[in-house]
C-alpha cells in the first residue's frame, strides 16, 4: 500500500493561533511531557530527549491525563503527539519497567506490573482524533501506544520496530489486532516475529502508517493533517471513531447498520448537522 499523498486541507497551519503564552496549572505540572495549544488542536510532546523519550509509567499517567483534559475541552478537537529530540520513543525504559521482574525472577516475588493496560486503547478509541508525529525510533512500546492512533505521519528515515519478541515478551495495547488491521496478516506476522526495524518509506508502503514525509516536513504536515480533521465537527468524528471501532471486525452486516443507524438518528438532532445544514443552505462556512 502507498502511503497516503498530502492533500489539501480546510485550516492551514498558519491560520492556527500560536502556543498559549501561559499553560494551566495541570499542564505546568507535567514533567515528561510538554503541552501546547495551537488553536483548537493540543500538541503533546514527549519530553524525555535524553532518554530518546523511553516510555515510563509516570509518562503514560501524564499522557493519559492531557487527553482526557483535551476530550473535556470544548475548545480543543485535535490532539497530536511527537517526541522531542532524536526521536519519537525508544520504547520502554529497561531500568525503570523491568526491573522489578528481573529480582522477581530471583526472589520469588510476584512480578511487578505496569500502567499499561486496555483502558489505554479504549481511551484512544473513544478520544477526539488522535495523530502522531513520528521521527528516529519508534520502537516497541513507542509504536504500540500508538497503533490504536487515528492517523500516523512518520519521516522517511523513521526506524520502526514492534520489538517485543526481542526481549523475550509478546505484543502488547492491542497491537496484535492493530497491526494485522493495518498491514495484513503476513506483514503483521513478519513484524511481531521477527522484531526487525523498518524505515519510515517501508512502514509506508506495508501500510503501517499512513502518510511518510520528509524529515524537515514532518512538523508542518502533522499540522496540516490536525488542521484538517479539526475543521470537521468533534461529535461527528468522535461517532464516527466509535463505529469504525465497534464494525471493524463485524461480519454481521446487520448488526453493522443498527449501530449506524442509532449513530445517525443522534447526528441529526445534534446541533452540529443543523449548523452545517443551514451554512450549506446560506453558501457560507460552517461555524
Amino acid at each position: 500500500m502507498d502511503p497516503m499523498p498530502v492533500t489539501s486541507r480546510d485550516v492551514a497551519p498558519s491560520e492556527l493561533s500560536p502556543p498559549s503564552p501561559a499553560a494551566s496549572s495541570s499542564e505546568s505540572s507535567y514533567e515528561q511531557i510538554a503541552v501546547e495549544r495551537l488553536g483548537s488542536v493540543l500538541r503533546i510532546t514527549l519530553n524525555r530527549p535524553d532518554k530518546l523519550n523511553a516510555w515510563t509509567q509516570q509518562m503514560s499517567g501524564e499522557l493519559t491525563l492531557a487527553i482526557e483534559a483535551a476530550n473535556a475541552d470544548p475548545e480543543l478537537a485535535v490532539v497530536l503527539v511527537r517526541g522531542a529530540g532524536r526521536g519519537f520513543c525508544a520504547g520502554a525504559d529497561i531500568e525503570a519497567s523491568f526491573a522489578g521482574n528481573l529480582a522477581s525472577a530471583t526472589d520469588g516475588s510476584a512480578p511487578v506490573q505496569d500502567s499499561k493496560t486496555a483502558d489505554w486503547v479504549e481511551m484512544c478509541r473513544r478520544s477526539k482524533p488522535l495523530i502522531a508525529a513520528i521521527h528516529g525510533a519508534c520502537v516497541g512500546v513507542g509504536l504500540s501506544m500508538i497503533l490504536p492512533f487515528d492517523h500516523l505521519v512518520a519521516t522517511t528515515d523513521a526506524r520502526l520496530s514492534v520489538r517485543f519478541v526481542k526481549m523475550g515478551l509478546v505484543p502488547e495495547l492491542s497491537s496484535s489486532h492493530f497491526l494485522v488491521s493495518r498491514c495484513g496478516w503476513g506483514r503483521a506476522s513478519w513484524l511481531a516475529l521477527s522484531g526487525e526495524i523498518v524505515s519510515g518509506v517501508e512502514a509506508g508502503e506495508m501500510g503501517l502508517v499512513d502518510r511518510v514525509v520528509a524529515t524537515e516536513d514532518l512538523d508542518a504536515v502533522a499540522l496540516e493533517v490536525a488542521g484538517t480533521l479539526a475543521a470537521n465537527p468533534v461529535g461527528a468524528m468522535r461517532a464516527t471513531k466509535g463505529l469504525l471501532t465497534r464494525n471493524a471486525v463485524e461480519t454481521d452486516l446487520v448488526a453493522v447498520q443498527r449501530r449506524e443507524l442509532a449513530a445517525l438518528e443522534e447526528a441529526y438532532r445534534s446541533p452540529e448537522h443543523h449548523e452545517a445544514v443551514a451554512a450549506f443552505l446560506a453558501s457560507r462556512r460552517a461555524r
